[in-house]
């Protein structure tokens, strides 16, 4: 799991205001998504589900733009009857709406719904802050996806081994411990 991901090459304004007017266009795909209830007023979280993968989009009411979005994905690397239970959460937020808890509140939305969340091999520092954060109120741990299997690792691994691709965290999801996380997995 490497911490080195920088997305500053990207032009996400237009990326998310390409997905916001196709929200407001009646006909498309994103057009009038239901709306999730957040602890943040000035915010319309709105939710879709496409192929067993989840999007979530946060719009700025006020300013009337798309603040940034999360989609939950499966996680390719591990055998697809465990997609059931398992994310792999990846977030684009405007600079002008990071560190102001919108990554964070769409993360708990999955997490109380029960969904386990697993990292990609490489992440932001703001993505790695985020993860231990959350790590406060849900139990993470790290594991392994290799060979299409998920294997919890020692919490102490060297770091030669956190930083191998296949080296991951993962966040349990409300009423999962490893040991039932275990009995449904392959």
């Amino acid at each position: 799991m490497r911490i080195d991901v920088s997305l500053e090459h990207r032009d996400l304004a237009v990326e998310l205001a390409g997905l916001h007017a196709r929200m407001q266009r009646p006909g498309d795909v994103l057009h009038r998504l239901p709306e999730i209830a957040t602890p943040m007023p000035d915010f319309v979280f709105r939710y879709r589900e496409s192929d067993g993968e989840f999007h979530v989009y946060v719009e700025d009411r006020q300013r009337q733009v798309l603040a940034g979005c999360t989609s939950f994905h499966r996680v390719f690397e591990l055998d697809r009857r465990m997609g059931r239970h398992l994310r792999s959460p990846h977030s684009r937020y405007a600079a002008d709406y990071r560190r102001r808890g919108m990554a964070s509140a769409v993360y708990r939305w999955a997490l109380e719904a029960g969904l386990c969340l697993v990292s990609g091999p490489r992440q932001s520092p703001a993505a790695y802050r985020l993860w231990m954060s959350l790590a406060r109120s849900h139990p993470l741990t790290l594991v392994s996806t290799r060979d299409k299997h998920l294997a919890v690792m020692d919490s102490r691994v060297e770091r030669t081994s956190f930083e191998a691709f296949d080296t991951r965290m993962m966040l349990l999801g409300a009423g999962w411990t490893l040991q039932g996380l275990a009995r449904v997995m392959p």
